[in-house]
């Protein structure tokens, strides 16, 4: 085992155990790997927390240190890390402050530009032909995308391949209606635009193509390498998703920082009052250490990615998790909040399901009526979810994330606990929600606005409560956290929240602080 595949698999267990590495660990634990177990070293670890009365989330560098009692060369340069794990900044302190706060951001002219936004272009007409042209048009959508692979170009039909003799072998671009799994083989049923068939994965089929039949979601629309039998069943060998392609990101030429948040959940009895209140004094330069108001400083934009209010009614007895029980009353509320962030930080808002627009997607932008408060006070961007903006040349996907929902209740290995490794199959797939008919509804637009046709530098998300985050062939993915304590609904689901804990990106360099404040 390499180097490389003996430092992932230490960092799996570590995350299964239900921790993370912070920045030096991460360096410190790449450096020894060379001539230590990293796996050992952390299963020392993990033994040792297990005995603590009050277990850290963060795992640092110290402990490491402490368990294998060497310290890193002076000058030994460290290996760079395969995904960005969580970092903490020290622990935070109110203080008066002897420097007098000088914001660099407010100097800075913003730079937002609106790429994408279904928001003005919404037409569904319900009908059952709206229906069909919807899924007609994600078909032809995303086999534009396999065919820009150099390994499907020379998909067929799946007509051409049931007309092909015996044992031949081909490729196809189809959708998946249906999958089925009886004595260990999987079993799909796909179509494209003239033409349906059944393929299948047998029981012998090698471990990586079963993980990947297994994970596959209906109305996804892959490649699948096949084997034309005597009969009109297709033996699979292979399936090719969409995907994304190794690219270099885009950055901005200046430091300049964004703050990735959202749901907030204003009128919910467990909406972190105190918490919120910290993050904007944090913003204007009146909480935290100096280093915190440091980051503070280059903050020039705050994206919260949906469900800015409980909403009414959204899950059973919620009434009585309830402090405010009238949609306008809470949005006031989230105004009153909102409204206390500087003036010169660019604010983006786009609906979750809790919000007041439509719940189908994709999302129209928050009614003027509802965000009225807001907007006498304060300039806001209210888009549709989802969206794709452009902060100094970084490109944001920003979506707020109820397909989640399927891929964590259908996909193995799927969990609420690593949001971000469910955003990465959606990024493999090409498509914010390919269920159709599970837990997100989904509009019959003309137009299927939910395929990943442009690959963003960043795609963000919420709805799971949970912060979490990875880099996936130059993408960075975060899911945001929350500003909400765990409800009953969570509680009964398995849902524990990560409250107040918020992600802020260095647009010039992509990487990421995450600043307590609960």
């Amino acid at each position: 085992m390499s180097e490389t595949e003996k430092l992932q698999e230490a960092v799996e267990l570590t995350i299964e155990a239900g921790y993370q590495l912070d920045k030096e660990a991460f360096d410190f634990l790449s450096l020894i790997s060379a001539t230590e177990d990293p796996t050992e070293l952390m299963n020392k670890a993990i033994q040792k927390i297990e005995t603590l009365k009050k277990k850290p989330l963060f795992i640092g560098r110290s402990l490491l240190e402490e368990l294998t009692k060497r310290t890193e060369p002076a000058k030994e340069k460290l290996i760079q890390p395969l995904e960005e794990p969580l970092q903490t900044l020290p622990e935070l302190q109110i203080t008066e402050g002897k420097k007098p706060f000088r914001p660099y951001a407010k100097d800075i002219e913003a730079n937002l530009n609106i790429v994408e936004d279904p928001s003005s272009k919404l037409n569904s007409s319900g009908t059952i032909q709206g229906y069909l042209e919807y899924f007609r048009d994600r078909f032809k959508r995303m086999e534009r995308l396999l065919r820009q692979r150099i390994d499907v170009r020379s998909a067929t039909s799946v007509l051409d391949a049931l007309k092909a003799p015996a044992k031949t072998k081909l490729k196809i671009i189809a959708m998946i209606t249906n999958r089925r799994e009886s004595k260990k083989r999987i079993i799909l049923t796909i179509e494209d635009l003239r033409a349906s068939a059944t393929v299948l994965v047998p029981q012998n089929a090698s471990e990586r193509l079963l993980k990947k039949a297994s994970s596959l979601l209906l109305d996804q629309v892959v490649c699948l390498s096949v084997v034309k039998t005597r009969s009109k069943l297709l033996i699979a060998e292979d399936i090719v998703l969409p995907d994304v392609a190794q690219r270099p990101q885009h950055k901005a030429q200046i430091p300049v920082y964004a703050v990735l948040t959202s749901d907030m959940h204003t009128g919910s009895t467990k909406f972190q009052r105190e918490a919120f209140n910290r993050f904007v004094l944090w913003l204007n330069g009146k909480y935290g250490n100096e280093k915190m108001k440091e980051t503070a400083s280059h903050v020039k934009y705050v994206l919260i990615a949906g469900d800015i209010v409980d909403g009414v009614g959204i899950y059973p007895n919620q009434i009585k998790e309830l402090e405010v029980t009238e949609v306008y009353e809470q949005y006031k509320l989230a105004a009153k909040f909102i409204e206390q962030i500087p003036d010169y930080i660019e604010v983006v808002i786009i609906p979750g399901n809790h919000d007041a627009p439509r719940k189908a997607l994709p999302q129209p932008a928050i009614s003027n009526k509802f965000l009225e408060p807001l907007q006498e006070s304060r300039k806001v961007y209210s888009l549709g979810n989802p969206c794709l903006l452009g902060l100094h040349s970084v490109e944001v996907l920003l979506y707020h994330g109820r397909s989640l929902d399927d891929i964590v209740s259908t996909v193995p290995g799927m969990n609420y606990e690593h949001p971000e490794k469910a955003m990465t199959l959606l990024l493999k797939s090409r498509h914010l929600a390919p269920v159709y008919g599970g837990k997100t509804p989904l509009s019959p637009e003309n137009r299927d606005f939910l395929v990943i046709e442009h690959v963003p530098d960043i795609f963000q998300s919420g709805h799971i409560h949970k912060l979490g985050y990875c880099n996936y062939r130059g993408v960075l993915v975060v899911n945001s956290g929350c500003w909400q304590e765990q409800t009953d609904y969570m509680r009964r689901h398995g849902v524990v929240p990560t409250p107040g804990m918020v992600p802020v990106v260095n647009l010039q360099t992509l990487e990421i602080t995450v600043v307590p404040f609960s």
